[in-house]
């Protein structure tokens, strides 16, 4: 099946990747030709466009990230608001889709809010992206100054930091400094893979109320 982009459709098969030469005004017109279509993903980069349809594996990678981000979080009583899907927009700048987002720092400035003013309102405290098919760039979060990224990919965990300079690699999370996320996803992942997600999300919380 071959991917299909004209101005009355789009349709990309899972896995593909499109990339398109394009201004500003041409995302705004395949975001409005989307709709709330939440596939294909649509990113925006200066003078260039990319369509993406992830694949199975990508959103049920997605899910148990964040499910365990949540568990973490209601671990240690933290407040949070979460979305996804979401678009982060900012004029002429970028135009991208996280896989999950996650205010933890911030989540009063965004409560109850319908709609995010970006480049108003704060970034997402973290970030989660999924890369199945080579389509993320942690630099792309560089104009919102997310403070930290987690990019998954060939089963691996990489947690980038942001600083003034740009972005870093780092063991651990900011927001979970003592815990090893990268252990915790593998041992979640094999879980769910011999049995399913909602086992492993279980096992992850008996484990850490055992250890109280």
């Amino acid at each position: 099946m071959f991917a299909v982009v004209t101005p009355e459709k789009i349709h990309l098969p899972a896995g593909a990747i499109v990339r398109l030469p394009g201004n500003w005004q041409d995302y705004q017109k395949l975001v409005e030709q989307l709709g709330d279509r939440s596939i294909p993903r649509i990113k925006y980069r200066p003078g260039e466009i990319l369509l993406m349809s992830p694949l199975p594996a990508h959103g049920r990678e997605a899910h148990i990230i964040a499910m365990v981000v949540i568990v973490l979080l209601d671990y240690l009583e933290r407040d949070y608001e979460a979305f996804t899907p979401i678009t982060m927009d900012l004029p002429e700048i970028r135009g991208i889709e996280p896989d999950y987002c996650f205010y933890i720092n911030n989540w009063a400035a965004v409560a109850g809010k319908d709609r995010i003013n970006w480049g108003v309102d704060p970034s997402p405290d973290l970030v989660i992206e999924i890369d199945v098919t080579s389509y993320t760039d942690v630099n792309d979060y560089l104009p919102y100054r997310v403070p930290e990224v987690w990019i998954y990919k060939r089963k691996r965990l990489v947690i980038y930091s942001y600083r003034e300079e740009g972005y870093e690699v780092v063991h651990n999370s900011r927001y979970f400094p003592t815990m090893n996320i990268s252990e915790m996803l593998i041992e979640c992942f094999q879980i769910a893979g011999d049995r399913n997600t909602s086992t492993a999300i279980r096992e992850l919380r008996r484990k850490l109320e055992s250890e109280k």
